[in-house]
């Protein structure tokens, strides 16, 4: 396959038993380290919401949903979730959630159009999670603090998973550096998106890459994301300061950047009109979810997603995501994954 990166002389650390204990103890320690760094409740999140009430995650608004008809709902159709990014904001709101505190879930996904590789699968495990803030909040000051206590309970989860199994070395650096798309397109201005975010995970190790979604000085967004969450960034003396970002580590088994996580502080009346403009899709503003937005009467947040599957497999250090969670693969690409030792599940 050609998108399959082969490592040279790649052998698993861990055999499939511990690789499934490993999973276990990897997925408890860092859901209560978050739910105690954030002041989170778990709640319970579905797996499937109606069409047309905008309240599915529309990632880069090209990708297809799973859906299927409703018999007892006289075959009203449902779509299975992309991320619960806009449905947590709702439940905000119903749990009646008093600012600093928030709630997560386990959100599972069916990524129909995704392309297969190392890291990429049609099944999507992660940690949703939201939490009410105030006007006050809405700074990047408050946004890089809450990164930072999400990337120490992962090196917490990295020390505990090296004394548990000292042949898995921590290879993480102890601080986050953070960067804003724009600066980062004019440190590497020759370098396509995704070739900048490989150059600086390796100079830094961990970065937390701000402002995707809003078109940078070359006219082209970092990254696609959709407008009526996260916001893109918010107007300064200076320009713009972006109030998103994707937490991205250097994974040292694949030699190239990875994408642990994306968040932040969501859109409020303001932003949210501004940036449906900007992507040319202002007739979202008759949809459920927007209603309640536009209406006051959804709070002010901050949210994110962190990939289960794609922190347990760069902790316990696999090569290919199918080792840490069963999906359907090319049978090419598992017949080529068994010769190079990373048996898929």
């Amino acid at each position: 396959m050609s998108r399959l990166i082969k490592p040279a002389a790649y052998q698993a650390l861990l055999d499939v038993r511990q690789t499934e204990q490993g999973i276990k103890l990897i997925k408890d320690f860092f859901e209560q380290n978050l739910s105690t760094e954030l002041r989170l409740h778990r709640v319970t999140a579905p797996l499937f919401v109606l069409k047309g009430l905008g309240i599915n995650d529309d990632l880069n608004g090209v990708e297809r949903p799973v859906t299927f008809p409703i018999k007892d709902l006289d075959d009203a159709c449902a779509e299975v979730v992309h991320s619960l990014a806009k449905w947590k904001r709702l439940s905000l709101a119903e749990y009646q959630i008093e600012p600093g505190y928030g709630i997560y879930t386990d959100m599972n996904a069916i990524r129909a159009d995704e392309e297969l590789d190392n890291i990429h699968s049609l099944y999507v495990d992660q940690w949703d999670w939201e939490a009410v803030i105030s006007r006050a909040d809405r700074t990047v000051a408050f946004l890089k603090d809450v990164v930072r206590r999400i990337y120490c309970a992962i090196l917490r989860t990295e020390y505990l998973v090296s004394e548990t199994y000292p042949q898995i070395r921590p290879f993480l650096p102890k601080k986050i550096h953070f960067i804003h798309s724009e600066e980062l397109l004019k440190k590497y201005p020759g370098m396509t998106a995704k070739e900048r975010e490989d150059a600086v995970c390796k100079e830094y190790g961990a970065v937390f890459l701000m402002g995707i979604g809003g078109n940078l000085s070359n006219g082209e967004p970092h990254d696609g994301r959709a407008p009526d969450y996260d916001d893109w960034s918010t107007p300064t003396e200076d320009g713009f300061e972006g109030l998103n970002g994707d937490i991205l580590i250097w994974y040292p088994v694949l030699d190239r950047s990875l994408e642990l996580s994306s968040m932040g502080i969501r859109v409020d009346k303001e932003s949210l009109l501004r940036q449906l403009k900007l992507a040319g899709k202002e007739e979202r503003k008759s949809l459920y979810f927007h209603q309640q937005l536009l209406g006051d009467h959804l709070p002010l947040s901050i949210g994110g997603g962190i990939g289960q599957s794609r922190l347990c497999m760069m902790l316990l250090q696999k090569a290919h995501i199918g080792e840490i969670q069963a999906s359907i693969w090319p049978e090419q690409m598992r017949e080529e994954c068994r010769q190079l030792g990373m048996p898929l599940i």
